[in-house]
């Protein structure tokens, strides 16, 4: 595969869509417009794309006969001797976002929008004589760019050696490319099966490093299993690392951009409560995420898994946002965490049009709608985790003496002190806590 700094120097990309018949013409586009941004986000220029309708996508190739040879007369490769159309081609429509007339620059990389195989890689490259990426390898790129801890960086070489294995021989444009810091820069079988075994090897090693890792994430989740957890999941630049910093204080990074931040930031709700809350942001989700990556981030997710509450935390100013929705859904029923308690929080309203906001409430009213530039929709947000937490907890009042009035910092240790007065006889705590709180201060009074 070839490295992010080498993507960028080509600068120039063709975006290629194939529409199946189940796929709405709003559902494709926003697949393309979606795949724009994760190639802007890699560092490439989109200077257009190719879209066609076909009943199945053309074996060996994606695209029918017809469109490859008019996407390499753009790209000035040679095309295909094949000159027999397929009866769907003939009889489907194609988009062109940039007309034959403004196809004076030249693309020198073809990104597909969805994952193709290793045979369809070679066709494709032979035929339009540039480099081609799909989905799946613009996503690991970005991944690899975006990739801080040790853990994060390990997860995505994992996947990328999944990816890239299958391919090695599969591409005949920068051949140099094949031994991607893996094999040697020699070609033919021998150096072929060198790189085989080479990433067979280093994948075993990788696994090693991150089951050691694992544990000892997994130690510290026993560590703190007592404690509530909210995990915010959802899709990628939805807002998650806004509402993570607003609702515990935290300098985390904000940037406008898809998969800004992999790895997971657990903090403590703030102001603090007792007891403490934590609360987990969750690396994004996008559709058709590869299989790898939800395999390697599979720990990362674990997150998720073992929270208490899941704040589903969606960009309602995206028309799309649903499907997004049902994305980060059906990858959390994937790691079996779709029974975990959850609430779905519209995020951005103040982008929204009031006659909008008015039908998604209608829409979704059990939602939550909010702003993370807006400090009433915070504490709203604070106030629906804390009553989430503390719906199975009653209130007490206790009458502290003031001899003993040291029990008061233990309490607050241990409890929610809702209102505290100061009586003739002592302190008088009204003290929000489960049964077995209530009956350890009781215990603790009878002692004074």
């Amino acid at each position: 595969m070839t490295s992010n700094q080498e993507l960028k120097k080509k600068s120039k990309a063709v975006l290629v869509g194939v529409q199946l018949p189940n796929v709405s013409d709003a559902e494709h586009q926003a697949s393309l417009d979606e795949l724009n941004r994760l190639v802007k986000t890699l560092g490439l220029e989109v200077i257009g794309q190719i879209s066609q309708k076909r009943k199945l996508p053309a074996s060996g190739t994606v695209l029918g006969v017809g469109k490859l040879n008019d996407l390499a007369v753009w790209t000035g490769g040679p095309g295909t001797e094949d000159k027999d159309k397929n009866e769907d081609e003939d009889s489907d429509s194609s988009d062109d976002k940039a007309g034959k007339e403004h196809r004076q620059e030249k693309p020198s990389v073809v990104v597909f929008d969805c994952e193709i195989t290793p045979t369809e890689l070679h066709n494709i490259e032979k035929a339009t004589g540039v480099q081609v990426l799909d989905r799946t390898g613009v996503i690991l790129e970005i991944f690899s760019a975006h990739a801080k801890t040790a853990e994060a960086r390990l997860q995505v070489e994992l996947a990328k050696l999944a990816y890239l294995a299958p391919r090695l021989r599969a591409s005949r444009v920068g051949k140099d490319r094949q031994g991607g810091g893996i094999g040697s820069k020699g070609s033919g079988e021998t150096s072929h099966e060198l790189d085989k075994r080479r990433i067979r090897d280093r994948k075993a090693e990788l696994r090693g490093q991150l089951k050691a890792i694992n544990q000892e994430q997994a130690n510290r989740r026993t560590h703190r299993k007592d404690l509530p957890t909210v995990a915010l999941v959802g899709y990628t630049n939805a807002g998650k690392s806004s509402l993570m910093r607003a609702l515990t204080g935290s300098d985390v990074l904000i940037e406008n951009k898809l998969f800004a931040t992999l790895d997971t930031t657990i903090r403590t709700l703030y102001p603090e409560t007792t007891p403490k809350i934590l609360i987990t942001d969750t690396v994004g989700f996008i559709k058709k995420l590869p299989h790898d990556l939800v395999a390697s981030f599979r720990s990362t997710l674990d997150e998720a898994n073992n929270a208490s509450l899941l704040l589903y935390t969606v960009d309602a100013s995206d028309p799309t946002f649903r499907s997004q929705l049902q994305v980060t859904q059906d990858v959390l029923s994937e790691i079996d965490a779709d029974e975990i308690p959850s609430l779905i929080v519209l995020n951005k309203i103040d982008q929204l049009e009031p006659t909008k906001l008015d039908e998604l409430r209608k829409e979704f009213p059990q939602a939550l709608f909010i702003s993370t530039l807006d400090k009433k929709d915070i504490k709203k947000i604070k106030e629906t985790i804390l009553n989430f937490f503390e719906k199975g907890m009653v209130d007490k009042v206790f009458l502290i003496p003031f001899t003993h009035a040291h029990l008061v910092g233990a309490i607050r240790k241990k409890a929610r002190i809702i209102q505290e007065t100061h009586e003739e006889e002592g302190i008088s705590l009204t003290v929000r806590a489960e049964d077995l709180i209530h009956e350890w201060i009781s215990k603790s009074l009878v002692k004074v």
